[in-house]
């Protein structure tokens, strides 16, 4: 089957990306390298073609009362404009996916989900929508661009009008950037201040080239999927597929604060209120190695001689110049400060749980 491309594939192509297969997408993994991207975001800034992400809108007087079951936080908090970090919940109390809700008004919701659960997603939400509201994939009316890094906010002011330094975190607003309308929201994945534009997909190469022209002065760069990789990972944030799945539930994965149990009735809350009642029988921590070896995912883990788990996600981390690595054990083998060790091609590794996120950006 052919790989799906974003609207910005050709551009990738001319700037000499090293593309790869991600979830059936042909994406850029990295452009001048990922330690070079890295350390543009957490310093200046780049920009991410994220356009492979999903959207899905929900509107209608059912709207609400349909997120508020199939979603795990409590939607009915939010304002006009106003985004919320959730999952797409189980009966199990596990997530379908996680996702990022959006409310235009209060019978107006759009989601932004992953790529490999899109269709996984919509069939979900459809399946659970017995309060008539509408439900649509609208994820081939939107490209998608992140603007992250500290210098984001000062890049966009050039070139996006009203002015983006005024809206605050996880808000978002139509806007119009390099004179493309879209909704811009204050949101990413990397751990750093960043916006992401959401707009129709036939401006996108003008709309990209146009931002790294705007941004050049302060350092402004492309950034693939490695760098992303890299900083959702020393921002201690879960990637689908592998600190989340369908067999691991919110509270083990550390995301009970997006787990409103108080809300009333939602997928799952039944085995999340026994969790946090009972405990869980796995905890997920991170850890950073004590010596040069690098953990990489599916590594096995061990806890006081015994094999209790695998690395869930690992590698080196740029800024902060360590190994470090999210994996699951025991909840009476989690506290901060324990030496695990790693088996790395036969060999024990050693390393020590520390206290997430690895990294914190400077206020």
């Amino acid at each position: 089957m052919a790989l799906k491309r974003t609207a910005l594939n050709a551009v990738h192509r001319a700037a000499g990306a090293k593309m790869v297969d991600f979830c059936g997408w042909d994406l850029p993994v990295e452009y001048s390298g990922i330690t070079r991207e890295h350390l543009a975001v957490r310093t200046a800034a780049g920009i991410f073609d994220v356009s492979h992400m999903g959207e899905i809108e929900v509107r209608g007087p059912g709207a609400l009362a349909l997120l508020q079951y199939v979603t795990s936080n409590d939607v009915a908090r939010l304002q006009d404009h106003q985004t919320q970090y959730s999952a797409l919940m189980l009966p199990n109390g596990s997530a379908v996916d996680d996702c990022v809700v959006h409310r235009f008004a209060p019978d107006h919701y759009f989601l932004c989900v992953n790529a490999a659960n899109t269709d996984k997603d919509f069939d979900w939400i459809v399946q659970h929508n017995s309060f008539g509201a509408e439900v649509r994939n609208v994820s081939a009316h939107y490209s998608q661009l992140a603007l992250q890094g500290p210098r984001a906010v000062e890049i966009l002011a050039k070139v996006t009008e009203p002015q983006p330094a005024d809206l605050k975190y996880y808000w978002f607003r139509t806007a119009r950037c390099c004179g493309v309308e879209g909704i811009l929201a204050r949101t990413g994945y990397t751990g750093e201040d960043g916006f992401e534009f959401y707009f129709p997909p036939d401006p996108s190469a003008h709309l990209w080239n146009a931002l790294l022209e705007a941004g050049a002065a302060e350092g402004l760069i492309p950034a693939g999927l490695g760098a992303r990789n890299t900083l959702r990972l020393e921002a201690g944030f879960a990637l689908y597929g592998h600190e989340l799945d369908e067999e691991t539930t919110l509270l083990e994965a550390n995301l009970g604060w997006i787990a409103k149990l108080t809300k009333g009735d939602f997928l799952g809350r039944d085995v999340l209120l026994k969790q946090r009642n009972q405990g869980v029988p796995k905890k997920l921590i991170g850890f950073e190695m004590m010596d040069r070896a690098i953990a990489r995912d599916g590594y096995p883990v061990w806890v006081e001689g015994k094999a209790v788990g695998k690395v869930t996600s690992g590698s080196p981390a740029p800024f902060l110049k360590k190994n470090i690595g999210l994996a699951y054990v025991p909840p009476s083998g989690a506290e901060v400060g324990r030496e695990i060790q790693v088996a790395i091609r036969g060999k024990i590794a050693p390393a020590r749980i520390v206290s997430l996120p690895f990294y914190k950006r400077p206020k």
